[in-house]
C-alpha cells in the first residue's frame, strides 16, 4: 500500500500536478512524535499530522481547534476545555477527553523521554482531568498568565491513546493525530509523502472541506543550492529563511526581490520573534575557564561587528543586537542600538586576567553549515581580542544532540517564540529548564534572576507590572550574558507564483491548510 501511495507522488504525479505542495527540508526527519517537537522541521511536520487543544493565530492570539471553547476560573486556577464533536483521528476514532488527558501526560512520563515536559510546569500534581467525554480540565500550582500560549505549541498536540498504547506501536513513525494530512510513507533521509486527512473535521467559510490540498511531498536534500535550484525549476513550491547559497541571486542590495524573478516568485516577510544567539555552556567539561566568566562573554560581544555582518551577510534582513528578547514583547517599539567597540573590549579582557587573549585557550564553537560564514565573521572579529577560535562545523542533527547533551563550550543556536509573552524567551534561563529535558542549554542560574521570573508570573492581574520585570530580567542576562545575542530575525518565504492562499506567521509555523496550487 505505501509504495502505491509513494509512486503516486513521485512518478506517476507531475511536478505541475495542483493536488501536491511540494517543499525540501535541509535536514535529515528524525522523528515525527510531537512529544520530541523541538526543531522547526519536525514542528512543520507536527502542525499537518496533528491538532492541539488550541492554536496560535497570525496575530499570535489563541484560537480554538480541537477545544471548541473553554473557560478559566480564577478562584480555582481551573481551565475546563469543551471538545468539539465533529473531531476524529485518521485511525477512524473519535477525539475525546481522555486522548487529551492520555497526550499531555505522556509529555511527563520518564520512559518518553520528551522535550516538552516544561510546558506543563505550571500544572498542578493529578491536574489534568477528564471530567466525560468531551470536557477536560487543567488545573494550575499558581496564576501563570502564558500557560493558554503554551498548549498551542507542537508539543501540545492530542494523540490517539488507544493507538500509542498498542504494544510495539510507536509514534516515531507512525503518527495518529486529527490533523490535516496524514503520512502516506517516510524514509528520515529521502523524505515523506502526506496525504488529505478526509476525515477532517474543519471547513472554510464557504463550508468546503480543508485542507484544500491532495498530498504535501517533502523531500530531505541537505544542499540549498538544490533546494533553490529546485525552486526556479518548480521541483518546490516555498522555500524558507535565506541562505547564501541564494541569498544575494535573489535579493538586491536593499533586501528587496530582484526584478527578473518577481513574474516566478513572492517574497513574503514579517518580524519574527526569534534571536540568533551565541550560547555558553557555563558547566560544560570542554568549556574553557575563561569562558565561564560573564567579563569575557561580554568582550567577545563588544569585538563584534553585527551591524555590518547584517548587511553584509544578510541583506539587512536580521537586525543587529545584544539583548535576546525582542523589543515588542517587552513594549518597546525598536531595538537598542549595538556597535561594535574593540578597544573597550580588549580591556575588559585584560581586567579580566588574560591580556591579548592570553590563558584563555582554544575556543571550540559549533556549528552547522548554515551559518558558517558567518562563524567565519565571528572568528575574525576575535582574533583582533587574541581569542583562538576553532569553529566546528557538523550536520544539524548532531549539532542539535550536542547542545542538548551539553558537549560543546559553545554554540550557535537560535530561539524562536511559540506565543507572545516575554516568559517564551526568559524562560531559557530558569534552573527548571535545565537541558536536556528543557531549554536552558547554557545551565544558566542566578537566583536573584528566578525570583525576579516568579514574580513577573505571578502579576497575572497587573501586566504593566509584569512588563516591567521582564524588561529587568532582560537587562539582567544581557550583564550576565550566559548566551551572546546577535540578531533579530525576520520570517522569510520564497513562494511560487502558483501558489494561493498562503499564510506566513510570526514564529514561522507553517499552516497549509488553506492552501491552494494554480
Amino acid at each position: 500500500m505505501f509504495v502505491t501511495l509513494v509512486l503516486g507522488c513521485d512518478d506517476h504525479t507531475s511536478l505541475e500536478d495542483p493536488r501536491v505542495f511540494r517543499y525540501n527540508e535541509s535536514a535529515a526527519i528524525t522523528s515525527l512524535d510531537p512529544a520530541a517537537a523541538r526543531s522547526l522541521e519536525h514542528m512543520w511536520l507536527v502542525d499537518q499530522l496533528y491538532d492541539g487543544l488550541v492554536e496560535l493565530g497570525p496575530n499570535l492570539s489563541v484560537l480554538p481547534c480541537l477545544a471548541k471553547s473553554w473557560m478559566f476560573d480564577e478562584s480555582t486556577l481551573t481551565y475546563q476545555f469543551h471538545l468539539r464533536s465533529n473531531a476524529f483521528f485518521t485511525t477512524g476514532r473519535l477525539v475525546d477527553a481522555d486522548d487529551v488527558v492520555f497526550s499531555f501526560e505522556r509529555l511527563r512520563d520518564p520512559a518518553v523521554i520528551s522535550s516538552g515536559g516544561w510546558i506543563l510546569d505550571a500544572v498542578a500534581p493529578n491536574g489534568i482531568v477528564a471530567v466525560n467525554d468531551s470536557t477536560v480540565e487543567m488545573t494550575l500550582k499558581e496564576p501563570y498568565p502564558p500557560f493558554l500560549g503554551l498548549l498551542t505549541t507542537a508539543y501540545g498536540s492530542v494523540v490517539d491513546r488507544k493507538a500509542a498504547s498498542l504494544e510495539g506501536y510507536s509514534l516515531r513513525d507512525s503518527p495518529a493525530g486529527s490533523g490535516p494530512f496524514e503520512l502516506a510513507w517516510w524514509m528520515s533521509d529521502a523524505g515523506l509523502v502526506l496525504h488529505r486527512h478526509e476525515g477532517y473535521w474543519e471547513r472554510d467559510s464557504s463550508g468546503n472541506k480543508l485542507p484544500y490540498l491532495d498530498a504535501v511531498h517533502v523531500d530531505v536534500v541537505q544542499d540549498m543550492g538544490a533546494e533553490f535550484l529546485g525552486l526556479r525549476q518548480g521541483r518546490y513550491d516555498f522555500i524558507s529563511g535565506l541562505h547564501p547559497a541564494y541569498m544575494e541571486t535573489l535579493l538586491d542590495e536593499s533586501g528587496l526581490l530582484r526584478q527578473e524573478f518577481e513574474d516566478e516568485l513572492i517574497h513574503h516577510h514579517i518580524p519574527f520573534l526569534k534571536t540568533d544567539y551565541l550560547g555558553v555552556v557555563l558547566d560544560g567539561t570542554t568549556t574553557p575557564e575563561a569562558l565561564r566568566k560573564s567579563s569575557v562573554r561580554r568582550a567577545m560581544s563588544l569585538a563584534l561587528d553585527r551591524r555590518g555582518l547584517a548587511q553584509h551577510l544578510r541583506r539587512n534582513s536580521v537586525t543587529a543586537t545584544d539583548h535576546f528578547v525582542p523589543p515588542t514583547m517587552l513594549g518597546k517599539q525598536a531595538v537598542q542600538a549595538v556597535t561594535q567597540n574593540v578597544v573597550r573590549a580588549r580591556e575588559i579582557l585584560a581586567e579580566a586576567g588574560y591580556p591579548k587573549g592570553q590563558g584563555v585557550g582554544e575556543i571550540v564553537l559549533s556549528t552547522t553549515s548554515d551559518y558558517v560564514d558567518m562563524c567565519a565573521a565571528f572568528q575574525h572579529d576575535w582574533a583582533a581580542l587574541g581569542l583562538d577560535v576553532k569553529v566546528d562545523v557538523v550536520p544539524a542533527s548532531v549539532h542539535r544532540e550536542r547542545v542538548a547533551q551539553g558537549e560543546t563550550a559553545m554554540f550557535y543556536k537560535s530561539w524562536l517564540a511559540d506565543h507572545a509573552d516575554a516568559e517564551n524567551f526568559l524562560g531559557l534561563f530558569t534552573e527548571a529548564n535545565f537541558s536536556p529535558g528543557g531549554p536552558n542549554y547554557t545551565h544558566y542560574t542566578n537566583r536573584k534572576f528566578e525570583l525576579g521570573f516568579d514574580r513577573a508570573l505571578l502579576s497575572a492581574a497587573r501586566p504593566e507590572a509584569r512588563l516591567k520585570e521582564y524588561q529587568i530580567l532582560d537587562e539582567m542576562i544581557h550583564r550576565d550574558m550566559p548566551v551572546i545575542p546577535l540578531f533579530h530575525d525576520q520570517v522569510t518565504h520564497f513562494v511560487s507564483h502558483r501558489i494561493e492562499g498562503w499564510q506566513i506567521h510570526p514564529v514561522n509555523r507553517l499552516d497549509l491548510r488553506r492552501v491552494k496550487k494554480r
